[in-house]
């Protein structure tokens, strides 16, 4: 069954290219910090206003993106309690797929720490009625053990921009333990994908922001890219 997530959305594989001719002057040019890593991808360090944020390209660290994957993620300092994820239907009926022929035909009886939250997540929490996801009803599936909390995060830009994306794409935008991460199947990491899907998130971003800040429980956002690993959502985010 991995192999079939893996054959739905990876498309035509990809070799990492030795070279991305536009991104580090792109980089440069807005104040961001490119890193190339050998024989994996690269790393873009960046700040939206006070609050660092970071952009991967790589091999994909999930068993439903087959060949490489795009990665984003900033330390909003959200309460860690707060768990919340927004993907396409096609894979939330193909991720749905897996875990039960996992768990349920297969002889794991549980779910554990070992699955990705996104996937455990999916059994967990009761989703967003579609009367309360608007025009996003039909092409994405919203949950969260919060539900005021995410029905105010996709209001207004958010939604907007959720759904100008192209159907189909594998695409996961979720908090938890504070932060915000984004991932989604890039098979040639070209600058305009790059620049569309931070557009994306910095909007998510924000609207994150706006409704921490509305709650009198609202946390500060980490000012310190140095606390995090030199792989931005590493293997252990899976204990998410």
């Amino acid at each position: 069954m991995l192999d079939g997530l893996k054959r739905l959305f990876s498309g035509a594989p990809a070799a990492a290219p030795e070279g991305w001719e536009g991104i580090a002057p792109w980089a440069a040019s807005r104040h961001y910090v490119f890193r190339d890593v050998p024989n994996e991808g690269f790393v873009v360090d960046g700040r939206l206003q006070a609050t660092p944020w970071r952009l991967e390209w790589g091999p994909s660290q999930r068993p439903y993106i087959g060949g490489h994957e795009l990665r984003l993620r900033a330390e909003l300092g959200l309460p860690s309690d707060l768990q919340l994820v927004v993907m396409n239907r096609e894979l939330q009926e193909t991720m749905e797929q897996t875990v039960f022929n996992q768990y349920v035909e297969g002889v794991q009886t549980r779910i554990d720490n070992q699955t990705p939250p996104e996937m455990r997540w999916l059994v967990m929490f009761p989703r967003l009625p579609a009367g309360e996801m608007g025009a996003l009803h039909e092409r994405f599936i919203a949950l969260s053990n919060n539900k005021g909390w995410l029905v105010r995060w996709l209001e207004g830009p958010l939604a907007q921009s959720l759904a100008a994306l192209r159907a189909g794409l594998p695409m996961v935008l979720m908090i938890g333990r504070g932060r915000l991460m984004l991932r989604t199947a890039l098979a040639e990491p070209e600058l305009p994908a790059l620049q569309a899907w931070l557009r994306l998130f910095e909007t998510a971003m924000r609207e994150a922001r706006r409704v921490a800040d509305s709650s009198p429980q609202a946390a500060s956002p980490s000012t310190q890219p140095g606390a995090w690993t030199s792989s931005a959502l590493p293997g252990d985010e899976r204990n998410t």
